[in-house]
């Protein structure tokens, strides 16, 4: 589902080349859930943004479902991610004036879905806000914007879902719900989820952990399989 092959990203700092991300290699196949861990500054956010075609790396190859990011123009990257490709993020991102339904079914709707309202109203009872889709996000707590987040991540049916610090604004147990929502999603619905966490014990609990520092990979827990894969 995801090969990233000797992925660098390095940008100038006054007259310096600065390296965020060193030869990143690893493969993670379809269905799989990976935690990616790491210190402040280790390159977690900037490696999920080159994963999922946000912006290209210095040198290197990202491919996502077997299509090279690097050969893209940025409108089809865009193409790409609306068709396989969905967030969540920590800080929620919802449509203020919009109630949670309908920042559901906005995904949908963009891309002329049948039957928006109803996938929407499933995918809300589902992530367990059945009797609060007619609220607006300041009307929820903050679990339950990311509830919301999570459900509209899930609309379009994506191939793979990248996840970065989507607990972070939380506190624990609503975070280990958000964690189990995203797993659960991952199980029923078949899709890949990369997950940024400073969470060591969230990321534990993920199928696949890997671990950055200064920009390298220093330990992928899954790396025998996803080659076998």
């Amino acid at each position: 589902m995801l090969i990233a092959r000797e992925v660098t990203k390095e940008y100038m700092s006054g007259e310096q080349k600065l390296a965020v991300l060193r030869d990143v290699t690893f493969t993670i196949p379809q269905g799989a859930f990976v935690a990616i861990v790491g210190p402040s500054g280790s390159g977690k956010t900037t490696l999920l943004g080159l994963l999922a075609g946000l912006d290209t790396p210095t040198r290197g190859t990202v491919l996502l479902d077997d299509t090279d990011l690097g050969k893209l123009s940025e409108n089809d990257r865009a193409r790409l991610r609306g068709e396989k490709v969905g967030f969540v993020f920590q800080s929620f991102q919802l449509i203020p004036t919009l109630t949670a339904l309908e920042n559901v079914q906005v995904p949908l709707e963009l891309r002329g879905t049948p039957g928006a309202v109803e996938r929407a109203r499933d995918l809300i009872d589902r992530v367990g806000l059945s009797g609060r889709g007619h609220h607006f996000p300041t009307q929820l707590s903050g679990g339950e914007q990311q509830r919301v987040a999570v459900a509209r991540a899930f609309a379009n049916s994506p191939k793979i879902l990248f996840a970065d610090e989507p607990t972070g604004n939380l506190d624990n147990a609503t975070g280990q719900r958000i964690f189990e929502l995203l797993q659960s999603l991952n199980t029923d619905g078949g899709s890949t989820i990369v997950l940024v966490t400073h969470e060591l014990t969230l990321a534990s609990k993920a199928s696949r952990m890997i671990r950055l520092l200064d920009g390298a990979v220093v330990e992928d827990t899954g790396a025998d399989a996803a080659i076998s894969a």
